[in-house]
């Protein structure tokens, strides 16, 4: 079933559409004046509903028929979806140093030559310029390359097949074989560790990809209690410098860079949903084995630009 962590006009018109319900026998429902649905439809996300009416949209939804609970899944994803496009769309429109990758079809930034201060200790370090997808792999990305080469669905998958709710949330369940499996069809790498942590930070050494403050609300971290991956394009506030979204929080991404050569471990980067905020900074160390797969780890892909 689809969740909704914060209900506004938007979600509670779109439970209303799945219901197949006119405004007046939703109202009665909700046990809302009848005024108020139309409200909250002209309104959409710019208003936030009151706590005992959010209650009573989760009893709605949790009560309601399995072909309802379906039929809302599937206009939530497909809002989004169309939302992700609309904001791809937007940046390729406005930033020149974003494009579209032929194969998969990912919008990629690129993150010019030069120095970036890296580390906890802000060394200086040269990198040639490269191209890093501005969100990370999606599970409907992924599912286009489970189609085209027979791969290995992640085991969450319902009978092998991307969930409708979770088509612009990052794919998790996936191995750093299963990652750089995807980049090769791609036509693309897994980032190194240092590409990875550049293009979040910048080149100037900022500490979060936003700035130096600690602001856990930019990220989606154990602390904002959702305790399940978000779409991708949720924290725009949270984006890096070079337009990166999600490079704290939501889902740890492959890298690939070994921890030490011949070791069959891998770097991850950029903490996840299950991570405390004190692990977000993009300089922190953390590795694992190839062959590990979580429901907290996923990936991008880079390119030589």
């Amino acid at each position: 079933m689809a969740r909704v962590t914060r209900w506004t006009g938007r979600e509670a018109e779109l439970l209303r559409t799945a219901m197949r319900k006119k405004q007046k026998e939703f109202a009665e429902l909700v046990g809302v004046n009848p005024r108020q649905v139309p409200r909250w439809k002209r309104r959409g996300e710019t208003i936030e509903l009151e706590l005992d009416n959010q209650t009573a949209l989760d009893t709605l939804l949790t009560q309601a028929t399995p072909d309802v609970q379906q039929r809302f899944a599937a206009l939530m994803t497909e809002r989004a979806a169309v939302e992700h496009d609309e904001r791809a769309e937007e940046l390729l429109r406005r930033d020149p140093s974003t494009r579209r990758h032929p194969i998969d079809g990912k919008v990629m930034a690129l993150v010019e030559e030069g120095i970036y201060l890296s580390g906890p200790d802000n060394r200086s370090v040269w990198l040639e310029p490269f191209l890093i997808d501005v969100y990370p792999t999606t599970n409907e990305d992924y599912s286009r390359f489970v189609l085209a080469t027979k791969h290995r669905p992640p085991q969450h998958w319902p009978d092998g097949h991307c969930p409708v709710p979770l088509a612009t949330h990052p794919v998790v369940w996936v191995t750093w074989h299963d990652a750089a499996a995807y980049a090769r069809w791609a036509g693309k790498l897994l980032p190194t560790a240092r590409q990875w942590e550049k293009a979040a930070r910048g080149p100037r050494g900022r500490v979060y990809p936003w700035g130096n403050e600690p602001t856990a609300a930019k990220a989606n971290t154990a602390e904002a209690g959702i305790d399940a991956t978000t779409p991708v394009s949720r924290y725009q506030s949270g984006a890096s410098p070079f337009g990166a979204f999600d490079m704290c929080g939501n889902a740890w991404e492959w890298c690939s860079t070994e921890e030490d050569p011949g070791s069959g471990r891998y770097h991850l980067k950029g903490s996840a949903f299950t991570s405390p905020f004190e692990r977000a900074a993009p300089f922190l160390l953390n590795a694992a084995a190839a062959s590990m797969k979580d429901n907290d780890t996923g990936f991008r892909c880079a390119t030589p630009a």
